[in-house]
């Protein structure tokens, strides 16, 4: 303790006139022997300070890869940059409590925006992932190492950056980063706005995407409205979060301001239509966002954002809403989808006339005539590309209602709040491009109650009502089906437990009778490939079948076999024609003739002859 002169120092500079004269440092020895059992021996159980977690995971980057994502501002935005600009300065390492205490934001936003970074580089790069069941989990080794934080350090969890984005790093100039001034590269002097307007500005009807509107600075009354400075330092170009807080409080689109303003509006467009929109219970959940000026005091119309806060929001928004993935989207054709569902032209024809014709309809028929496969490839024909974005599948069933299609009530943590529901929000969809064309597909369409599920609706899924405004039961709010929308049911006509569709409903859908495609060129030429002598002689006995089903008078030709029973192979073999035949086509014919055995006894030794 005497060699060590500046611990000594700084001893006798705390003893006053009042302590005990002490020139052999007994009480210096006894704090540092005290300070060496408080932090250091009792460390000895602890792992090693240098056995970093997870040894044996590695994204596989190497320093030029984190340059080149570095550059990525769709992967690092700005707040990404932040905290990667943060962790440098405090050293490489750092526990998200130092970070926060250091530099503000709360602990959560450095957690939520490392997790959130790593989720997009996998999603970017496809790197692997450490597998982890807690989800949060397995996204921060992408970015980082870690390890248990020392009682000396504040935080519980240490993380330290990947050696190779350190190194990349030391090449980007963070110099310039600031979480709240910097904007997008073309964006140096633009803005973030928080717009609360009622629904009806937000509808459909009012602002399609890509259509501009106007919202003034005073209200009904004639008075500026609350806050009315914000509207006089909108800019073109300024980002704004479109909310609505009647009679759902949530974000529902993105727009921005399309012209400067003039004193007494701002003009704006609607850049996207939240397919799935963000509750106001979900913002207020996040502390990154308690400083909100929205949330400190929701009185007015137009409020700031910080860009930390916007990106926050955005990175919301995104979880359930991403981003449509701009590869190439394959082209379909016609004789695509004469080659695939083994249809004859003719009835192709006849069957897009129908529904373009009438908007609705119902593809009825027996089951393994392939009336779902064919109404995905019909609207990939229809739109001459496979965009799965303009198409919407559901299944209805005897518990199916009007709160799972249109809209209604649903719980959350503090009560009850009413939800859009999947017709509702694919109505907007469809909207909001009326250029384009899009299909909603029901399956089971007769398993559901339809009056009870369709509601008001029922009208307006009428050719001769799309587009026409109706007043919605939940929300009091006028609500339009597009006319570029085409609803494709699909019946089973085989199940004698369903009861006879609803008339008000049959006289707004046209019905289309599907029978088996056995004659088609399509499923001619899939025969001949597979080159079967088995398959051929089984198939004439299919057909035979299929005669005596429709001269049934208990069946008919709603009773008959399908041919995607054979179908989806590349290479025909006797075991997997057996199953078919004793493990689908006989057991609907002991359905089918329950009350005549013998009939069931017969064609059971007319198929099982084709293998003998």
């Amino acid at each position: 303790m005497k060699q060590d002169t500046e611990l000594v120092k700084l001893f006798k500079s705390q003893l006053t006139d009042s302590c005990y004269p002490d020139l052999e440092l007994r009480t210096l020895t006894f704090d540092v022997g005290f300070y060496i059992s408080r932090y250091y021996s009792q460390n000895s159980g602890v792992a090693d300070q240098t056995e970093w977690f997870p040894a044996d995971y590695d994204p596989g980057f190497t320093e030029d890869d984190w340059i080149s994502l570095l550059s990525d501002r769709e992967v690092f935005t700005t707040s990404s940059l932040e905290i990667m600009k943060r962790m440098k300065d405090y050293g490489g390492e750092a526990t998200c409590t130092q970070l926060a205490v250091k530099y503000g934001e709360t602990k959560n936003f450095y957690n939520t925006g490392s997790s959130s970074l790593a989720r997009r580089i996998a999603e970017k790069t496809g790197c692997p992932v450490m597998q982890n069941d807690n989800e949060k989990l397995k996204w921060w080794p992408v970015l980082y190492l870690g390890r248990s934080a020392n009682k000396d350090e504040e935080g519980s969890y240490v993380w330290k950056l990947r050696n190779e984005l350190s190194k990349a790093l030391d090449q980007i100039d963070l110099s310039e980063i600031n979480l709240f001034v910097l904007a997008e590269p073309g964006e140096e002097n633009h803005g973030f706005r928080w717009l609360n307007a009622n629904p009806r500005i937000w509808s459909l009807s009012e602002l399609a995407v890509g259509k501009s509107k106007s919202y003034t600075l005073y209200n009904d009354a004639g008075n500026k409205r609350r806050i009315f400075q914000n509207f006089l330092d909108a800019k073109a170009g300024d980002m704004v979060i479109a909310y609505e807080s009647n009679p759902v409080k949530q974000i529902v689109s993105i727009c921005r301001v399309s012209a400067e303003q003039d004193g007494e509006q701002i003009f704006f467009e609607k850049l996207e239509e939240l397919s799935t929109p963000i509750d106001y219970q979900v913002l207020k959940s996040y502390p990154e966002l308690e400083r909100m000026e929205f949330l400190v005091n929701p009185n007015g119309s137009l409020f700031k954002l910080t860009r930390g806060e916007y990106d926050f929001i955005m990175e919301l928004i995104r979880e359930d809403n991403p981003v449509r993935s701009k590869a190439a989207i394959d082209s379909y054709s016609r004789e695509d989808f004469l080659d695939e569902v083994y249809m004859k032209e003719q009835k192709y024809e006849e069957l897009v006339a129908v529904l373009r014709n009438k908007k609705n309809i119902i593809l009825q028929g027996a089951p393994g005539v392939g009336k779902t496969f064919l109404a995905n490839r019909l609207a990939y024909a229809m739109v001459k590309e496979k965009d799965d974005d303009r198409i919407e599948f559901v299944q209805f069933h005897q518990n199916y209602s009007y709160e799972d299609f249109v809209m209604g009530y649903k719980p959350v943590e503090a009560g009850f709040a009413l939800k859009h529901g999947v017709f509702y929000r694919f109505c907007q969809k469809a909207a909001n491009h009326p250029d384009k064309e899009y299909f909603f597909i029901i399956d089971e369409i007769n398993r559901g109650n339809l009056s009870k599920i369709f509601g008001e609706l029922l009208m307006l899924i009428e050719k001769d009502y799309r587009g026409k405004k109706i007043t919605l039961a939940y929300n009091g709010l006028s609500f339009t089906v597009p006319e570029n929308l085409f609803v494709i049911g699909m019946m089973n006509t085989a199940d004698r437990s369903l009861a006879m569709i609803d008339y008000a409903l049959r006289r707004r859908f046209s019905f289309f009778d599907m029978e088996p495609g056995f004659d088609s060129d399509g499923f001619i030429r899939y025969q001949k490939n597979l080159n079967s002598d088995t398959l051929n002689e089984l198939i004439l006995k299919i057909k035979n079948l299929n005669n005596e089903i429709k001269n049934d008078k208990s069946l008919g030709a709603g009773f008959c076999i399908g041919h995607s029973y054979f179908c989806g192979k590349d290479r025909c073999t006797d075991e997997w024609l057996h199953e078919v035949v004793n493990y689908d086509i006989l057991p609907m014919l002991r359905e089918y003739w329950f009350d005549e055995p013998d009939k069931v006894t017969r064609w059971n030794n007319i198929l099982q002859g084709v293998f003998q």
